[in-house]
């Protein structure tokens, strides 16, 4: 019998093309999407409803969550009470579920966790002291990762880029908007400056990581199993820029920073994921060039995705 699995922020960023890509791997009936909002094929699920969280696991006989209902960086600034709340509280209620019936549980962490003291470049282990509500749920997310005697993985997702839905009112969702904006109006004007450098990926890539750090043995895991670095690509806004201009040359892009450029200003420039490579060996697919062209080519398809079966992990 393969796994259950629940979804939870189905509908978001990420939810979108992971239940698509978990789906074509376990099969449409194995899945169960949930999010605040109703959706075909999507069941409704507050995280913050306890009760309601541990009865659907109870139901549903789930095996595995996959728990990405959040807040996200400059939505949660805006109400960090809120976003405290939903994301430690509705995490909290996924671990006693988790913890009631065995599950395995998928809780993704951020660059967010990163703060003004991180080195420009950061390292798996290094001081968290983040300047967001955000980060600072993470934060807390990744030690729950190791006190609460449920096996919870989780990864430092950059700036994520994809083409199936909008962003989601995170601090990188420029590098998101900048290819709609580009298709659609042929300018951007972008909330960063132009020689801002944050760490990115793929949304490909990301969905692979994440199976990928599922598929490990738990024994094979170690501390940073909360949160591990994953590197895609470092890039400027500028940089961005360029590279869709090799599509659109006569794209153009003005810059007014607002206050998320507080936020990107207390991040890393890039992050160091030789942990991730030697624990399960993470190797990203995408360069800046190789995600523009993908953005251009169309939405991503996972019939095809498959897990590497020889690595010895």
């Amino acid at each position: 019998m393969g796994p259950r699995i629940l979804v939870t922020g189905a509908l978001g960023q990420i939810g979108t093309e992971l239940v698509d890509a978990l789906e074509e791997k376990h099969g449409q009936g194995s899945v169960i999407a949930t999010d605040v909002r109703e959706a075909p094929g999507c069941r409704i699920l507050d995280v913050m409803d306890a009760e309601g969280v541990l009865a659907l696991v109870d139901e549903e006989k789930v095996t595995e969550i996959y728990h990405l209902a959040a807040l996200l960086s400059a939505t949660g600034e805006r109400n960090p009470e809120l976003c405290w709340k939903i994301n430690v509280g509705g995490l909290e209620n996924v671990i006693a579920a988790a913890k009631a019936h065995g599950c395995r549980v998928f809780a993704p962490s951020s660059i967010a966790v990163f703060g003004p003291d991180c080195p420009t470049i950061a390292p798996q282990v290094t001081p968290l002291n983040p300047t967001t509500v955000y980060g600072k749920t993470k934060v807390v997310g990744e030690q729950l990762a190791i006190t609460s005697d449920v096996d919870m993985r989780g990864l430092r997702y950059p700036g994520l880029i994809s083409y199936k839905a909008p962003a989601g009112g995170g601090t990188t969702d420029y590098a998101v908007e900048i290819f709609h904006a580009a298709l659609s109006e042929g300018h951007y004007t972008c909330f960063v400056r132009e020689d801002t450098r944050l760490p990115m990926m793929y949304m490909a890539d990301a969905i692979r990581a994440t199976l990928e750090l599922m598929e490990v043995p738990s024994e094979k895991l170690g501390g940073a199993r909360g949160g591990y670095n994953v590197s895609g690509c470092s890039f400027t806004a500028g940089e961005l820029v360029a590279s869709i201009r090799r599509h659109m040359p006569e794209f153009t892009c003005t810059y007014e920073p607002d206050i998320r450029q507080k936020y990107a200003d207390s991040w890393p420039n890039d992050i160091e994921d030789d942990v991730a490579r030697e624990e399960w060996c993470w190797v990203p697919e995408f360069d800046l060039d190789g995600m523009v062209d993908a953005m251009f080519a169309g939405p991503v398809s996972y019939t095809h995705l498959t897990l590497p079966t020889n690595r010895e992990v």
